[in-house]
């Protein structure tokens, strides 16, 4: 059994991993980066970019339906599934390789295989044994599933999903959340029937409520339908498809079911528990400096409780370099990180709901503004419809940026500099946004909330 020594190990190769690995090396440490599948983990290569290019599939598909509109003929001859496929795979291709040249141009040193944490230095892969000054756990998530709901045959989770070679006549979702709407968004715009379960009272339920209600009037719009505030009970499979009874007794007949009940942290027979990490319910435990019960072992992204998105992931493994370089980085709360969800319309937001503002400040001291998208040239343009509320402090700062509309995840970075800043409407009021451009909402908003509105009452 052969060992190699590093100043720092990470263990798990997706988001919050290499990013950790790239800052580190940045920072002058000699860095092994540990994956047992592909660089990039499941953003790359099963989640956020393969999605992604399948919903901008999606939109061409609806700009070619709707071409007359704007004054172009063309007509829309259907999906070339294959012709996805490849579109879809070149780009994942594409940013792999880039991946792998920057983490060798940044000479971190990349072992391939299954790592297991033997003690809070060292990691196993195979006979070889990887000791650092210190460890990064960047294990990842898998796909979840619901008790007692087994995955195969037409029962599909977004991973299976992504790897269809034919666009399914009608398909039934279970979860409302952002995979779940986005899968119904591409499968609509490839000509599908969809139906979604969700048990949660509206669709997108992490959402501030105005803007779920909004989401669930233009999916409706769509032809999308979906069940809210009924659980599922089970399905059955058979020759043509799924048959899916909720907890009130209807069924729901479908060729597929796409089970996107979330992701659960990918923990479990990888050593952490016998070394004494601790564990609830699979997520490792830290404080919010993101070291474990272990000093000077760490744990970045999917498998730390709270937002699981790429860019956190990103955020803990830069946070997590600095953090063991002694640089004291500071803390960016998970409510301060923006979210996008990629259908169509895209909802953005950042910062607190209306009503978790109201819990945290009082009624009284809370105040907002909703600046519709009908009154923005720009929008009006590319057809879409929408709204961007801005949540205040009474006399305080900006606490709350919640958008929907096409485009909308675009704006989602002027918003956190905003929310993050702690800025006052007042402040965002003097700034000049371009014209005609979405942007103008954000600044319509704001003017609003400062007294002084343009294009509003």
């Amino acid at each position: 059994m052969s060992e190699q020594n590093f100043d720092l190990v990470v263990l798990g190769g997706g988001s919050g991993g290499y990013a950790a690995a790239l800052r580190a090396s940045l920072l002058g440490l000699t860095v092994a980066l540990i994956e047992r599948d592909k660089l990039g983990g499941t953003c790359l290569h099963r989640g956020c970019i393969p999605t992604k290019a399948l919903l901008h599939s999606a939109e061409v598909a609806d700009v070619a339906r709707g071409a007359s509109k704007y004054g172009i003929s063309a007509s829309f001859d259907g999906v070339d599934i294959a012709g996805v496929t490849a579109y879809r795979e070149g780009i994942v291709s594409s940013k792999f390789k880039g991946l792998e040249g920057l983490i060798k141009a940044r000479k971190i040193t990349v072992i391939s295989g299954e790592g297991r944490l033997i003690s809070p230095t060292r990691v196993q892969v195979g006979d070889d044994v990887i000791e650092g000054k210190n460890v990064v756990l960047a294990t990842g998530s898998y796909a979840r599933s619901l008790p007692g709901l087994e995955i195969g045959g037409r029962v599909i989770t977004s991973e299976q999903a992504l790897e269809l070679d034919f666009v399914p006549k009608k398909v039934a979702i279970l979860g409302g959340g952002v995979i779940g709407v986005e899968f119904a968004s591409v499968w609509k715009s490839f000509g599908s029937e969809v139906t979604i379960i969700e048990a949660l009272p509206h669709l997108v339920p992490n959402e501030e409520e105005s803007i779920s209600k909004q989401f669930e009037r233009a999916f409706r719009k769509r032809g999308i339908e979906f069940s809210l505030g009924t659980r599922f009970q089970s399905v059955e499979q058979n020759d043509d498809g799924v048959v899916v009874t909720l907890e009130d007794g209807r069924q729901i007949e479908a060729e597929l079911l796409l089970v996107a009940v979330g992701r659960g942290p990918s923990t479990q027979g990888l050593g952490f528990e016998e070394v004494g990490v601790e564990i609830d319910r699979g997520f490792v435990i830290t404080n919010e400096r993101l070291e474990t019960s272990i000093p000077g072992l760490y744990a970045v992204g999917d498998i730390v409780p709270g937002l699981q998105l790429a860019h956190r992931g990103f955020q803990h493994g830069i946070f997590v370099a600095e953090e063991i370089a002694g640089l004291s980085p500071q803390i960016v709360d998970d409510v301060n990180i923006p979210k996008v969800t990629y259908s169509d319309p895209e909802v953005a937001s950042v910062g607190l709901t209306e009503a978790r503002a109201i819990a945290q400040y009082g009624q009284d001291r809370v105040t907002s503004y909703d600046y519709s998208l009908g009154g923005n040239g720009k929008s009006h343009i590319i057809g879409t419809t929408g709204s961007v509320k801005v949540v205040r402090v009474a006399d305080g700062p900006v606490v709350g940026i919640h958008m929907i509309g096409a485009r909308v995840g675009e704006l989602i970075g002027e918003a956190q500099l905003i929310v993050n800043w702690e800025a006052y409407p007042e402040d965002v009021a003097q700034l000049v946004h371009a014209h005609p451009t979405q942007n103008e909402a954000l600044g319509e908003a704001h003017l609003a909330l400062a007294g002084k509105p343009l294009h509003a009452l």
